[in-house]
């Protein structure tokens, strides 16, 4: 069975393509000779790259807010030329404690970061089932394996998006469609300067929520190490693998940080064995 990884030129499906990653993605694919249809919400951001690659990029206006905006930009894609490779990337983070946030911030950073991609993904399943594979890259991040302070919200979109993307991908499995959770560490995409803040309150000024926001709102470039444009080629490079892996970590500050969690869990579990066994029924 023939799949995208097969084909000299594929199309491409990427939200949030106006900046940081998303553009990054965006603009090797098309260097590669791909077609990249493109969601943004400033159309301007990527007028260089339509002057330069022409009909082969098509840029679309998505809120990802609107799930009715969704299925009409989705639809028109399909309507277009089939699409190989789905990536999800489109996000950005609420800054503070869960008990400074309102609900609107809430419940906008889950529909961005969770809900929206589980609509698009499975607008694409069906599709790609019919046409023989496809490729689904979900930008996650190192907080979908590891949670800090200030990042509630944000970590309950990405860890969803974690199970939701691991699920999936055992169902689909059966026809070529595979799905990949990049998890990115620290990168100079953008991301910090777009941050969110929360209005502080004094109760959390000075515990562990201050000191992160503080870390957060002085940290200069420097501590973002992740180059985005060999993040776009490590994600390229996976769409051409046979057997792609189902997460990438990416970022040597990601590795450390999801084998330390990773650890503390796995040895945490261990110390519960025994009482995990006591609650079963005795015969």
């Amino acid at each position: 069975m023939s799949g995208p990884s097969d084909k000299a030129s594929r199309h491409w499906f990427v939200t949030g393509a106006s900046g940081g990653l998303g553009r990054h993605l965006t603009e090797h694919a098309l260097r590669n000779g791909d077609r990249v249809t493109a969601t943004v919400r400033r159309p301007a951001a990527l007028e260089d790259l339509r002057e330069t690659y022409g009909d082969r990029l098509t840029v679309e206006t998505l809120d990802l807010t609107r799930p009715a905006d969704v299925d009409k930009v989705v639809g028109r894609t399909l309507r277009s030329v089939p699409v190989d490779i789905v990536v999800n990337n489109a996000g950005y983070a609420v800054v503070g404690a869960a008990e400074e946030m309102t609900v609107e911030q809430i419940r906008d950073q889950i529909e961005v970061l969770l809900l929206a991609p589980m609509v698009i993904t499975r607008a694409f399943l069906q599709p790609m089932r019919e046409q023989g594979g496809g490729r689904i890259i979900q930008i996650s991040s190192v907080g979908g394996q590891v949670g800090i302070p200030t990042h509630s919200s944000y970590h309950a979109g990405k860890w969803g998006l974690e199970g939701f993307t691991e699920s999936v991908s055992r169902e689909v499995s059966d026809f070529n469609i595979h799905l990949t959770l990049v998890e990115p560490g620290a990168t100079r995409t953008g991301f910090a300067s777009a941050l969110q803040y929360t209005t502080e309150s004094t109760v959390y000024r000075d515990n562990a929520v201050g000191q992160t926001r503080h870390y957060l709102e002085t940290a200069d470039e420097s501590v973002f190490t992740g180059d985005p444009a060999k993040l776009a080629a490590a994600i390229y490079d996976t769409t051409r693998h046979l057997r792609p892996p189902l997460r990438l970590a990416l970022g040597s500050d990601t590795y450390s940080a999801i084998h330390a969690a990773l650890t503390e869990r796995l040895t945490a579990l261990e110390t519960q064995k025994d009482l995990a066994a006591s609650v079963a029924f005795t015969h």
